[in-house]
């Protein structure tokens, strides 16, 4: 069963006021994620194809090309897999 450690490498959390959480994608999944994201997020803006800003549901966040997101005012790390489990697995 596929799980949301399969795709995720490692997340770390911003400083600052806002709580920003940033998911860093294992290298070898990023494609897929990528296109997972893109499908199911509504798109804001891209810059130069490389950097999108995209809304999924009340969630705002920014999807890199590399591999990697920072997802906007979450709470804690189980509404951060709630919405890694509805972008990825569902």
């Amino acid at each position: 069963m596929v799980t949301i450690d399969d795709y995720v490498a490692r997340t770390e959390g911003t400083c600052g006021k806002e709580k920003d959480v940033i998911v860093i994608f294992k290298y070898d999944k990023k494609d897929e994620v990528a296109k997972r994201i893109l499908a199911k997020s509504t798109l804001k803006k891209s810059i130069g194809g490389i950097i999108f800003e995209l809304t999924f549901k009340a969630y705002s966040f920014r999807f890199y090309g590399s591999g990697k997101a920072i997802f906007r005012d979450l709470k804690d790390k189980e509404e951060l897999n709630s919405l890694l489990t509805e972008l990825l697995l569902t």
